[in-house]
């Protein structure tokens, strides 16, 4: 913790170079190249046509990230989506991508990763019949609280969990690719022939994307931590650079991996594709497989918590949270209510949902917020042409990316617009909240003692005080 020359109490820059490509790589790789391969063959049944959508998701993620990046060193500060359409469009917007983060994104996430975890985690224990769900969200369960206080215990050593996480997933990824290798010069390449035939239609591409793109979900986290980035102008471009092209060229070759020793059939009727092809390839050893999995998801449910706390406290410096979410411990400079609320919600979602189904309820509010921001990203170039951009990309970037987002969220709510009609009521439902809570300031005197008191509460019990809103 530190002081500016006016006696503020402010955060420190603490995380590196590294430590940022290591929450890009970290919070990318996670259940979704375990999950996701035989979801993209399923809507396109082609092996060459699935390996170009893993490319063009790396591509379209990393041309997002590239305007994430200059939204990132526009607004320098921690709260990534939420920051750029408050600053863009105003406070209303800005709460609304709060409140659906703060009920949709954020917990889902945290619950979808903590869910795979705890699934692969106990199949060892059960290599020849179903694992039983309550035990599954009772590890989910465990794996969130496990590291929630890690996280509330110190930002290093959040830091450090990440980093050796990643670093673990990385090895597990590269061993599958190499066995894919010695797979492919026992069996030879017959599973490539004829690569592009295939069943296409406009509404399964864009599943087939939704379920390439699910994968490279958490490429836009770094943002939500710039402001305790260390030099975020070159850094954020730097570890985007970086990081990037370690996701996608990873993700690539572990689907060549796949294709190599899997045929199209077993793709499809595989749910966890890579428990059919550690069985496959390696044998009595393939109860590594699913360690590898849950290595790999531990380390990214750590990243989205990491993350979502420093959106929620972003929040509440600007209003639109209650104040005690903005409290950082006085001397480990952790937001422990904002870390302990979060972790509750995802609780509840482990209890009341599964993997699949939190898939499904989050991905189009996801990628809706996503193609908003971008677009406050060319809004802003008309508002505000004269603020400094130490990073600035090619204005046919966003629009291309935007277009995209547009074409992949809508095609398919066409002929099934549930999940568009859900997403788009429940962000509606904030609006009364936001009038009444943020927008009326004559509260009555009761209410703002009670808030008042919460917050002296939270203060004493976790040995927390206000942080300013600038870093060193």
């Amino acid at each position: 913790m530190g002081e500016d020359s006016n006696n503020k109490v402010v955060l420190e820059r603490k995380i590196t170079l590294l430590n940022g490509v290591g929450i890009i790589v970290g919070s990318i790789i996670g259940s979704g190249i375990f999950l996701s391969p035989s979801g993209v063959y399923k809507y396109t049944e082609s092996v060459g046509f699935s390996l170009l959508v893993w490319i063009l998701s790396g591509v379209l993620s990393t041309l997002g990230a590239l305007c994430y990046a200059e939204l990132g060193v526009l607004i320098p500060s921690s709260g990534g989506d939420y920051a750029y359409l408050l600053a863009a469009f105003g406070p209303l917007v800005g709460f609304l991508r709060l409140w659906i983060a703060l009920f949709i994104i954020r917990p889902t996430t945290q619950a979808i990763v903590a869910l795979t975890f705890a699934e692969y985690a106990a199949k060892p224990f059960f290599p020849n019949c179903e694992i039983p769900q309550d035990l599954v969200k009772l590890l989910a369960a465990i794996c969130l609280c496990l590291l929630t206080a890690i996280n509330c215990i110190s930002t290093k050593l959040s830091m450090k969990v990440q980093d050796i996480f990643t670093a673990g997933k990385l090895i597990a990824l590269i061993t599958i690719i190499i066995m894919g290798i010695y797979g492919m010069s026992i069996s030879g390449t017959s599973n490539f022939d004829n690569a592009f035939e295939g069943t296409y239609d406009a509404k399964n591409i864009c599943y087939a994307f939704m379920q390439g793109l699910f994968a490279f979900g958490g490429w836009n986290y770094l943002n939500f931590v710039t402001g305790e980035l260390q030099d975020p102008y070159k850094n954020l471009p730097r570890a985007i650079f970086i990081g990037m092209p370690i996701v996608t060229i990873i993700y690539c070759l572990t689907n060549v991996a796949y294709f190599a020793v899997l045929s199209g059939a077993e793709m499809k009727a595989s749910l966890a594709v890579a428990v059919t092809f550690g069985a496959k390839i390696f044998g009595s050893l393939a109860w590594l497989i699913p360690i590898f999995v849950a290595l790999s998801t531990f380390g990214g449910v750590n990243g989205v918590i990491f993350t979502s706390a420093r959106l929620f406290a972003f929040g509440a410096n600007q209003g639109h949270l209650p104040s005690f979410f903005a409290l950082f411990h006085v001397s480990r400079q952790t937001p422990i209510p904002s870390l302990i609320f979060s972790c509750f919600v995802s609780l509840v979602m482990i209890l009341f949902g599964n993997a699949f189904e939190l898939v499904n309820y989050f991905s189009q509010a996801l990628w809706l917020s996503i193609a908003a921001c971008v677009f406050g990203l060319i809004w802003m170039r008309k508002t505000r042409p004269d603020a400094p951009r130490p990073i600035k990309v090619n204005i046919l970037i966003p629009w291309l990316f935007l277009i995209l987002c547009l074409v992949l969220v809508l095609t398919p709510s066409i002929s099934e617009p549930m999940n568009l009609g859900i997403n788009i009521l429940i962000t509606l439902s904030g609006i009364p909240f936001y009038f009444l809570c943020v927008y009326w300031k004559n509260k009555p005197k009761a209410y703002r003692k009670m808030s008042q008191g919460i917050e002296k509460f939270c203060q004493i019990l976790f040995s927390s005080i206000f942080m300013d809103d600038e870093v060193n």
